[in-house]
């Protein structure tokens, strides 16, 4: 998918956010809940994405000094019979 398609995307279904938006305050209840419960599990994978991102960063970075690659490096050796 090009850059122009993705951004058209993503536009599209701004759109479609917003007039939802619009039109929930007329909504029926089970509507107002079901759009909630969206829109909460689409906020807790994007929690939950940039905390394991942070995390890994972090691990990986050694963001309090220089990445400590010593402790990564495992030697397997063959099992003598």
């Amino acid at each position: 998918m090009s850059s122009e398609g993705f951004l058209k995307e993503m536009q599209t279904i701004g759109e479609k956010f917003l007039l939802k938006l619009q039109k929930l305050p007329k909504a029926d209840p089970v509507e107002i809940v079901s759009f909630c419960v969206v829109l909460l599990f689409i906020v807790t994978v994007l929690l939950l994405m940039i905390i394991a991102c942070s995390c890994c960063c972090y691990s990986c970075c050694s963001c309090d000094g220089p990445p400590d690659h010593r402790r990564r490096k495992i030697q397997v050796r063959p099992v003598a019979h």
